[in-house]
């Protein structure tokens, strides 16, 4: 490593962030820019370790310790081919990764860990700002033609690798947006929207095909897709949102948190807020956590959205609640390094104001005379180990209604969406209803893969970008007898 003692004389250092009073007041991101000395010293803190344990925590396998030398050396075009070597969108996965990389780095043993978010960020953005990242169209077409069908971050890079390997892709799209999880799910104080754009136009350049407002399976059936494709790619997500059927759940004031936020992101880039794709409008309307006492049910990331962007609605109150016993301040002994740590984590979201609550069950929707929900029934838990499973226990005399107006619903998502393209194309489903495949290609028909969330469930956008271009790899593999696209390393945690 270009300085072997780096992580002896620097210490962990982050990015300022913008005084939360000041932030609750818009949806620019938080963070403050990034200063390249302050970049370069932290990837000076990467160890000669040997064995880069990082390797296995990334689901993209990024090639972490050589990108670090390179910004420490401040070779920053060298530091982008590495990095866009194993990740096609380091400017996303740079805001809104967890980080997994970081609860496998050697040196978090006993040390901070290293930056490597951080870093990640920095390299993408010197790598724009620079004239680094340029369209790089394929030299030759296959003839193949392939349609992926959802623009996550799974559509986007199976779409990217797809084309790289010289195929004419097609990327529908149902919003009017692309994007998916990033345009309408991912608010806009943690990736703004400009980001989004930027690459997309990249995309275009290299001659890959959006199509937004499309519908496939209503607006383009099954049919028509398999007779004017040669592949079809599905990446459209887990879009089932888990529900909370108790008494009064029909009371008004009772949303998924999903379409909370993704009204709040189309208000944000003056796009229609109510209605759907099509213009038809939303049975809930506009959803807004003004002046209201706003509980947040769930403990994840989509119920930490929910808060910051009900701080910046002007809420009366604004309270988060899980099911489950709130965890350990530390990283719990079940999960030790280099594993991904159970551990409390705090949000950007949560010190802009929430009060949090654990081992709460919700037990009853309480309205008014109108309808209109005013307050929730809640009883406090116990955790007990029966027969080496924990279950939950009320505890007798605990039972209270607290004020309520809005109640989002953030208990994460089911499966994808089977009515419609599923249903017409046939498609066999694993036991928690997601599309069943075998190396991305579906038990079903062989002219269609999955990749994403819609495959493997609900999880991390880097997880999503690491399943589109594996699904790619395997469909150009398919499509040609071989490939030539990049095949992601085998983790040593799998080994393991």
């Amino acid at each position: 490593m270009g300085k072997p003692t780096g992580f002896l004389e620097f210490t962990r250092e982050l990015p300022k962030k913008r005084d939360a009073a000041e932030r609750v007041h818009d949806y620019k991101e938080i963070e403050q820019p990034y200063s390249e000395e302050i970049t370069q010293k932290q990837a000076a803190r990467c160890m000669d370790c040997g064995t880069p344990f990082c390797h296995s925590g990334c689901p993209l396998g990024n090639i972490i310790p050589e990108f670090n030398d390179a910004v420490y050396e401040q070779n920053w075009q060298y530091a982008w081919e590495i990095l866009s070597s194993t990740n096609n969108f380091p400017e996303f996965t740079g805001r809104i990764c967890p980080a997994p990389c970081e609860s496998a780095c050697v040196l978090g043993i006993n040390k901070p860990p290293v930056a490597i978010e951080f870093i990640e960020k920095s390299i993408a953005e010197v790598a724009f700002a620079n004239g680094y990242v340029t369209p790089q169209p394929p030299v030759k077409r296959t003839g193949k033609t392939v349609a992926v069908v959802g623009s996550g971050p799974a559509g986007m890079a199976a779409a990217t690798q797809l084309n790289k390997a010289g195929h004419s892709v097609t990327l529908f799209e149902r919003a009017d947006q692309i994007g998916g999880l990033l345009r309408y799910g991912i608010p806009d104080f943690k990736l703004e929207k400009w980001t989004i754009d930027r690459r997309l136009a990249v995309m275009e350049a290299e001659g890959i095909v959006f199509r937004t407002g499309v519908n496939v399976g209503v607006d383009i059936k099954a049919k028509e897709l398999l007779a004017d494709f040669d592949l079809v790619m599905l990446t459209g997500g887990a879009t089932v949102p888990r529900d909370l059927p108790i008494p009064g759940r029909d009371l008004k004031g009772i949303y998924p948190a999903m379409e909370f936020l993704s009204q709040q992101n189309k208000r944000n880039a003056n796009r229609p807020v109510t209605v759907d794709h099509r213009g038809v409008a939303y049975a809930n309307g506009d959803l807004l956590a003004t002046g209201k006492h706003v509980v947040v049910i769930g403990g994840g990331d989509t119920g930490s959205d929910c808060v910051g962007t009900s701080n910046r609605h002007g809420a009366a109150s604004v309270t988060q609640i899980e099911l489950l016993p709130m965890p350990p301040v530390e990283r719990a002994a079940s999960t030790p390094w280099p594993h991904w740590p159970m551990m409390l984590r705090t949000s950007t979201s949560h010190e802009e104001g929430c009060d949090r609550h654990w081992s709460i069950n919700t037990k009853a929707f309480i309205g008014d005379e109108n309808g209109h929900l005013k307050a929730l029934r809640l009883v406090d838990l116990e955790w007990k180990s029966e027969n080496g499973r924990m279950q939950m226990v009320e505890i007798p005399g605990t039972e209270r209604d607290v004020p309520c107006e809005l109640a989002l619903l953030a208990a994460g998502f089911l499966h994808p969406q089977h009515e419609g393209l599923l249903t017409d194309l046939d498609l066999e489903r694993d036991e928690r209803g997601n599309v069943k495949t075998m190396n991305y290609q579906t038990v079903t028909n062989p002219n269609v893969f999955a990749a994403g969330d819609m495959r493997r469930g609900q999880s991390l956008v880097v997880w999503a970008i690491s399943e589109g271009r594996e699904a790619a790899r395997a469909a150009d593999e398919y499509l040609m007898g071989e490939s030539f696209l990049e095949a992601k390393a085998v983790s040593m945690l799998t080994i393991a």
